[in-house]
Formats: C-alpha cells, structure tokens, sequence
C-alpha cells in the first residue's frame, strides 16, 4: 500500500476566520484507522499520512480497481454544528485538503452530513456529456472572469439547491472531481483549461440566466461540468488552478471562450478532447497547447485576461434608437451583420461605429419583421434578447463546431486572403465597400451583400482591380483590401460635408503643403477618379507630394484650367462643385437603396406570411 496525505483547514462560514482547537476525527469504514486531531491557531490540523492504492493504479485507463481510499472525517466543536464529511478521496503521493465553514448552532440544528460523490473518471454520475446546445438569448460584448459562480447541484429543471462558491474553488472543485491529481502536469493543465473554457463559455453567452434560471452552471455532466459540494481539492490542483484561474481557450481570431467539449474517452465518446489520452500525449512529451491542439486543431489558442468581475446582465439597461452612440450599438450592429448572411433581407452595417443612424435603423426594423416582434426600428429588451438569440444560434457558440466572434477590426485586412468559396462576415464587408464603389464606377458591377464570396462577388473584385491597376486575379489579398477599403472611405468622406473646409481657404495648396485641407482634397480627388487612366487612389495623408500634384494637373487639364499643379481659388472651386455633384448623386441613390430594402424586405415578408 502506498500513502497520501490529508489536511483539514477549518474557518468561521462567511468570515474568512481560522478556528483553532476544533475536535477532528478521521477514519475509514471499518474502523482500522481512526485518528482524532485538533486544529491549530491557523486553522489547520498537521498533515495526516493515510494508506491508499499505489499511485499506478491511477494512471492506468482500462484499470477497474478504485486508484484511491475513502475515509471519513467528523468536526465538532461546542457551540458549532457537528459537521460529518464521508468519502474524502485519498490518492497516493498527494495531498488532499478538506476545508470546513463552521456555523454557530442554531435552533436545533446540531449535526450537517455531507455525503461527497465518486470521482468521475471511476464511477462517472451520468455516461455522457450532452454534445447539443440549449437555447440561450444573451451573450456579452467581452468574455470576463466571474469573482463568484453559482452552480445549480442537479439537472437544469431538478428541484436542487443552488451555491454560490468562488470561480477558482469552482475549478478546483470539477478539477479534483473530473480527473486524478496523479496525471502528468501538462495533462492536468489541458484538462483544467477545458474546465476554465466551458464555465466561461457558459457566463459569456449568459446560458442559464437568459432562461430565467438563478445560476450560471449545474454539476450535472449530461449539461455541463462535475461538481461536488464541500469535497476535498488536491493540492497540487489547487495550485495549478491558482496559476491560469484567467486563462482560457479561444480560436484564433475571435474573443469568445471556446465550448471545449471534452469527455473520459473510455466509457463516453464524443469528438472532442479525451481526458485519458492526454495522459498519454503528456507521456509522449507534449505540452497542455499542444495536446489542446492535437483534439481541437491548430487554430486556438490560450489567452489571459485582467477582466474580473460580477456576473451581470449584458442588456445595456437602455433603449437604443436613431441617435444613440454606444458599444452596445456596435454589438447590435455586428450581431446583426452576421444575422444577415442567413437572413438576407437584412441590410447590414458597415462601418460599425456604434452609431445608431438610419442604416441601423432599417436593419433593425428588418430583423423584428423577420421575427415577428413590434417592426419600430428600437432595440429594447426583447429585441436586444432575441438579437442575441438569433445571433448564437448561426454562430453555434456553445457548440465544439462555434465559428466564434471575431475581434472588431474597424475595416483592417482580416490577415488572410479571400477568394472564391469563402464565406463569412469578412466577405460580406468586402462586398458591402464593392457595392458602394459600383454606385461610383462602370468597372465594379454590383454584388448581393451575402456573405458568399461566388463568381458574382469575383468578378466585381475583378473589376476593382482593373480600376485600382492592381492584378485582376479576383481575389482580396492584402492590397485590394486596402485599396478597396481606401475607396470606400474616400467615398464615405463625400458625406461629412464639413462646412468649414468647403470655403478656400484663402492659401494655395502646393507640393510640400501639409494639413486637413490637403487631406480633403484628395479625399475630394480620389471621389471624382473616373477610372485606371486617372492612377493610384492618394493616400490621403495630408502630405501634398508628387502623386497629389499629379492628380491635380490631370484635373487641371481635363477642365480647362491652367496646369500647374497648384490647387488656388479657380482649381479649389472646380474640384468642390464637381464634389457637390456627385455628393448630391450619392445621398440620392442611398435614398434608393434604402427604399429598395423596405421593398424587397416588404415582398419577402409577404411571401412568407402568404405561402
């Protein structure tokens, strides 16, 4: 027989105080051990030794014999409850801590008996993890610590209490529950970030609360993670969990924890991370990312974070309408953005900027006819919730198979290629800047903002480039990107109108000039490029230099006015009423198009509700 180690801390419940001299006495069934210690001023007894199966019992996956021992342990102290702990799990070479809350006696309560379940790898409480996701209808803007988390101990719909325990005693709890202290330090790793991943996963999309339930989690492993009420931790646990409590699993690319399913491997099956095998993959030398990624792929990754706090509801509290300015604006327009790929009859919302104009509005008002809700264009809670709702359900979030949310990346290249066959919300922000660029140019046919990046999608990047003078391969590598994105935004600036940059300025503006009237300028300029023959999109960086003097003497030539490259009071006023033009075109058919999507959202509608 080998041995292990136990530990009894006891403290005043709710106090955080240590209890000295309470009376502890620990035994196993038959009585052939049977111990009585006292705590000391810190509220600890000295480290008990205690026989238990050899240490390989445990690391051995087909083995049917219990790796640990079970004992028992009795508290008493006068004035408080007689407390009774049975089966503490004792595994060898380790040392278990069992720690106690003291209540004083009350009425007639004098004696509490905690019967602590079977570790989960040896006698599992149910056969197999739920893989099918509930309905939920929130989700938070970042994914955050919770300082507390409250844990249903049953069933979702089960009469069962609720605890609320700390998010590290939680972890260490499903940790000493799920898996055994005695495996390889980057198998426990791997393990307790899938831990960490699923409980964030579950506060982040708001799972149970959204239902109207009062906790973020059950202990029942049909729904969720094995949790065992005021059962002993192991310490080696304990101090691993202290160290990454703040780290979780995400995909690369996106900020939601990832739903890390996992299973034993041996009794249950499912297609994620087998908690045996990574005991062997820790044997064969692999750290806890490169175990993580041999079940889940290459494209996750472990991140930290500092966001530490109560779990609350993500509703801002607030009716968002026309005018309101908010980072929950810009949570409703990218939920919205992504809603639209399925749902196409929504317009989406480009750039997102937390600014609820009238483009949002009609993507709003959209959404609730798709949905049948109160069609008001006003995000209040039950359009806030069932936005949420939608949202997580065409992202899969709380499945293995999540797409994830994507960082924000106000108009950045994504950091990859796209071409034909992709799909996504990247796709579909190029083809939103290709349909504004059509509106300007013959080059660039229009585009069905879908999503889908098809032959139709093709051939209007192909068109771009040819009018950028870039390659015409049809794909949006990093240049066209920027190229596109520099078209939009140079057609974008058509409608800030800033008054006080329309008068001349009373200065000329030449090569070596510096400032914002250069810079609207060449937003002014890049708006009234009529094609490839006219060059490059400026940069428009407020720098007058040889590519800006050379754009202003084609224009220069092209209207009649003397070409020296110089914009003074004749070029300034020829450049901004040609400006005007095409600025009172532009707010015309966005009238259009709005309109367009009333009707078209309107014929969508009817068919549906007539057929």
């Amino acid at each position: 027989m080998a041995l292990g180690r136990l530990v009894i801390e006891t403290m005043a419940a709710q106090q955080a105080v240590a209890i000295a001299a309470v009376k502890v006495r620990v035994f196993n069934q038959a009585e052939t051990i049977d111990v009585i210690l006292y705590t000391d001023e810190e509220g600890k007894t000295v480290e008990l030794e205690l026989p238990c199966p050899e240490r390989e019992l445990s690391l051995e996956e087909y083995n049917d014999v219990r790796p640990y021992a079970l004992y028992h342990v009795d508290i008493s102290l006068e004035e408080y409850v007689d407390q009774q702990f049975r089966n503490v799990q004792i595994f060898a070479d380790e040392l278990s801590i069992l720690t106690v809350a003291m209540y004083p006696q009350v009425e007639r309560v004098t004696l509490e008996t905690n019967y602590l379940g079977p570790h989960g790898l040896y006698d599992p409480p149910e056969l197999e993890r739920s893989t099918g996701p509930l309905i939920q209808e929130r989700i938070y803007e970042y994914p955050y610590i919770p300082e507390y988390i409250t844990v249903h101990l049953g069933r979702p719909d089960s009469n069962a209490s609720n605890v609320t325990v700390s998010f590290r005693n939680y972890i260490k709890n499903v940790a000493s529950s799920e898996i055994y202290p005695t495996w390889p330090y980057e198998s426990l790793r791997a393990n307790i970030y899938c831990q960490i991943s699923i409980a964030l996963n579950r506060v982040y999309t708001e799972w149970y609360r959204s239902r109207g339930y009062p906790f973020d989690i059950t202990n029942s492993t049909a729904y969720d993670q094995y949790y065992v009420h005021n059962r002993d931790i192991f310490d080696n646990i304990s101090k691993l969990v202290d160290g990454i409590f703040n780290e979780y699993i995400r995909k690369i690319g996106t900020i939601n924890p990832f739903y890390a399913e996992y299973c034993d491997g041996r009794i249950a099956s499912c297609p994620g991370l087998k908690q045996w095998g990574t005991v062997t993959l820790a044997q064969q030398g692999r750290n806890a990312l490169e175990i993580l990624k041999y079940y889940y792929g290459n494209d996750i990754e472990i991140v930290s974070t500092n966001r530490i706090q109560a779990v609350t509801s993500s509703y801002p509290g607030n009716v968002l309408r026309e005018g309101s300015r908010s980072d929950a604006v810009a949570t409703i327009q990218r939920q919205l953005n992504r809603i639209a790929i399925n749902y196409p009859a929504i317009p989406v919302n480009y750039p997102v900027d937390g600014i609820f104009g009238p483009r949002t509005t009609a993507a709003v008002r959209a959404f609730q006819r798709q949905f049948n809700l109160t069609v008001d264009g006003v995000v209040g809670k039950s359009t806030w919730y069932k936005i949420s709702y939608i949202f997580i359900a065409v992202t899969k979030l709380a499945e293995l198979t999540s797409e994830g949310v994507r960082l924000p990346n106000d108009g950045a290249y994504p950091g990859f290629p796209l071409r034909s066959g992709d799909r996504g919300v990247e796709v579909q922000e190029a083809q939103y800047y290709l349909n504004l660029v059509s509106d300007f140019s013959t080059y660039v046919p229009p585009v069905k903002i879908d999503g889908n990046f098809g032959t139709q999608t093709r051939n209007a990047v192909i068109g771009f480039q040819r009018l950028a003078g870039l390659t015409q391969d049809g794909i949006i590598g990093q240049r066209t990107w920027n190229a596109l994105r520099q078209a939009y935004q140079a057609i974008r600036n058509l409608n800030l109108g800033n008054p006080g940059y329309v008068v001349y300025p009373g200065t000329p503006l030449r090569l070596g000039s510096r400032g914002e009237n250069v810079r609207l300028m060449q937003n002014y300029l890049n708006a009234l490029r009529q094609g490839p023959n006219d060059g490059p999109l400026l940069a428009t960086d407020g720098i007058f230099g040889q590519a800006t003097q050379t754009r202003v003497r084609a224009f220069q030539r092209d209207n009649g006015l003397t070409v020296d490259g110089v914009i003074g009071r004749n070029t300034w006023d020829a450049i901004v009423r040609q400006y005007g033009v095409i600025l009172n075109q532009m707010e015309i058919m966005s009238e259009q198009s709005l309109l367009a999507v009333e009707n078209a959202e309107t014929e969508t509608n009817t068919k549906i509700y007539t057929e």
